[in-house]
């Protein structure tokens, strides 16, 4: 089944949360290659889209362009939002936010692999790494996180097996900006 640029579309948002550390430990780092996992210090505006659209552009990630790019900034450069990097053989393998902004909560705000990257083992590591990092931000009593059924069809499952509960869905539309094949 094919969707044309500029169908509407009908998708869902699932929000799920993790109300306890997981007892899993921090996974070794994935072999086959130099890996690294890095921390941005108020990373440019064109570094976060350009991780954002390399990981969701086919999934519909959109709403950051709407946005006018002193927000995104804004964002990005608060002391309680961290961008990290997972690089594989010298490239971006994927990336994921921790958004720690509301007491009490972190917020897996992005995550997600390059295309490339699929299906190289490092899906489980970026996650379960990300998950055990937003514990260890100080005050931490709730994980959040969101996907939607635009997304890769392994985000969902992929978070419930690491331990996020759903908590509440909610029905959205939007009009795509690229054509989607199922």
């Amino acid at each position: 089944m094919t969707q044309k640029a500029g169908d509407e579309v009908a998708y869902t948002v699932t929000y799920l949360e993790m109300e306890e550390k997981p007892a899993f430990p921090y996974p070794p780092m994935p072999t086959g290659g130099p890996t690294v996992l890095l921390a941005a210090d108020e990373p440019p505006v064109r570094y976060f889209l350009n991780m954002y659209d390399a990981v969701g552009a086919e999934y519909e990630w959109t709403d950051q362009h709407a946005k006018p790019l002193p927000e995104v900034k804004d964002f990005l450069n608060d002391p309680s939002v961290t961008m990290f990097t997972l690089m594989r053989n010298g490239w971006p393998a994927g990336f994921f936010v921790l958004d720690a902004r509301i007491a009490g909560e972190c917020d897996l705000a992005y995550f997600g692999l390059v295309s490339e990257a699929v299906g190289l083992g490092l899906g489980k590591y970026l996650l379960h790494t990300a998950i055990l990092m937003g514990w260890e931000l100080p005050g931490v009593t709730k994980l959040t996180v969101n996907t939607n059924s635009l997304d890769h069809p392994r985000a969902l499952p992929l978070y419930q097996k690491a331990g996020f509960a759903p908590v509440r869905r909610a029905e959205h539309k939007r009009i795509l900006t690229r054509d989607r094949s199922y």
